[in-house]
């Protein structure tokens, strides 16, 4: 594939059935990471129909009407569709429930780790406890299920630091606590009021790290593993990281102050280590393992694990990919990965985030989305929060969409970002002004 042919468009159009040859591919779940793996699988020759649970209306994929947590759903709909041959599990939540059990248990193909392997995840306080007993640089930490428990160690313990849910709390449930006061406070939301549900069931506080965050997302199928390019991810809402936590604003890839040096080091000493760790406990890692780093100087340290693509990093790290993703995909199902050869793009890629004015906090829906026609076709618009209307597509989410594109240099890119963002309009849209300014 040409350079010229990596960013090209994923724009909205009608929806329609084609029948092609090859599999056909169902994708769990529906944001701007989902469109991005769809638009990526898409250009395989390998890949036929592809279907949503439940997707989005501006993916392009045949809906299912079936939620991406309903997994026995899921897993009755392959069954009746035998023309579905390969399921991409991408959220979080059904990874968590065991959806990629489930679909293995009757013998269909999935992408995703287990239920075990993906407890890097859903348990924070489980990941911890493999980092230490695998050697895995992490911040020091302890764990609690009583809040008696948990403030007695925060009276004592060094600031900052930071007070972490156990569970899955779509990404809010850390709170960085400057004092007692406020480690007080976050225990007592978490553990006692319950902010979070059954996440916040038992909670970890740890040392707070500082330095810059990396992402690094993994193709790995339990023994051999395949780097994709770092990246950056923006959760603040507003620009200058003020603001409140977000599922992401923005990202950009690579990550290019994270030297060649220290990628190998992370390798070494994170990447590796934990893929064999996950053997020695019984659940070997199939699926994309994503590293949270933290680097202050020559030092890195993982903050957190995830048991998928991340979001909005996919759409930046995904265009940059130049070897057809469903090769890739199978090989990790069938533990083949060493066999594969993956190659990508050494184009820099950023996207933004547009979102509805609120978000993370209630925000208005139904805002008719214009614009999208007039964006230029080597830049592409991955969709999240959307409806489809008799007018077009509709706001139906908090982030919206977001514009990604590619270049030569981040500048490049960048400024074809925000010349298509300004073609873009819908009621209440705000975006961060700042992705990609410092590089």
């Amino acid at each position: 594939m040409s350079e010229q042919q990596l960013t090209k468009v994923a724009r909205y159009v009608d929806l329609h059935e084609i029948s092609v040859d090859g599999d056909d591919v169902l994708i769990v779940g529906g944001g701007g990471r989902e469109h991005a793996i769809a638009w990526k699988l898409r250009q395989s020759r390998r890949v036929g129909n592809i279907y949503g649970a439940p997707g989005n209306a501006g993916m392009n994929v045949i809906p299912t009407d079936i939620g991406a947590t309903d997994i026995d759903k899921i897993v009755e709909y392959v069954g009746s569709h035998p023309n579905i041959k390969y399921t991409v599990v991408a959220p979080d939540d059904p990874l968590s429930m065991g959806l990629v059990d489930k679909l293995n248990a009757r013998g269909y193909r999935a992408f995703g780790p287990t239920k075990a392997a993906a407890k890097l995840e859903w348990s924070k306080a489980y990941a911890k406890d493999v980092m230490r007993r695998y050697d895995v640089p992490t911040a020091e930490y302890a764990t609690f299920t009583d809040a008696d428990e948990a403030k007695a160690y925060a009276k004592t313990a060094k600031y900052p630091l930071v007070v972490k849910a156990d569970g899955l709390a779509l990404g809010k449930g850390v709170i960085i606590c400057k004092g007692k006061r406020e480690a007080y406070a976050a225990i007592e939301q978490i553990m006692q009021d319950k902010k979070f549900g059954e996440a916040g069931n038992e909670i970890v506080i740890e040392q707070f790290l500082k330095g810059y965050e990396v992402s690094l997302l993994t193709f790995t199928d339990g023994t051999h593993f395949a780097l994709m390019p770092t990246s950056c991810d923006h959760k603040r809402a507003l620009d200058g990281d003020e603001g409140l936590n977000t599922g992401g604003m923005g990202a950009y890839a690579p990550c290019d102050r994270f030297s060649p040096e220290l990628l190998q080091k992370t390798v070494e000493t994170i990447v590796k280590p934990t893929i064999s760790a996950m053997q020695k406990e019984g659940a070997p890692f199939k699926g994309v393992l994503y590293f949270g780093l933290m680097v202050c100087g020559d030092e890195v340290k993982v903050l957190e694990y995830n048991a998928r693509f991340g979001d909005p990093e996919t759409q930046s790290v995904l265009p940059l990919l130049k070897s057809d993703m469903y090769e890739i995909m199978n090989a990790v199902t069938d533990g083949t990965l060493d066999k594969v050869n993956i190659e990508w793009s050494e184009l820099k890629s950023i996207n933004v985030v547009l979102a509805s004015g609120g978000y993370p906090l209630s925000y208005k829906k139904g805002c008719l989305i214009s614009g999208l026609n007039d964006v230029a076709n080597d830049v592409n618009v991955f969709f999240a929060g959307v409806s489809s209307s008799a007018d077009g597509l509709k706001t139906s989410g908090g982030r919206v969409l977001c514009v990604q594109a590619a270049a030569e240099n981040f500048a490049l890119a960048r400024q074809k970002v925000y010349d298509n963002i300004a073609k873009i309009t819908f009621d209440n849209c705000y975006y961060r002004k700042d992705i990609g300014s410092k590089l």
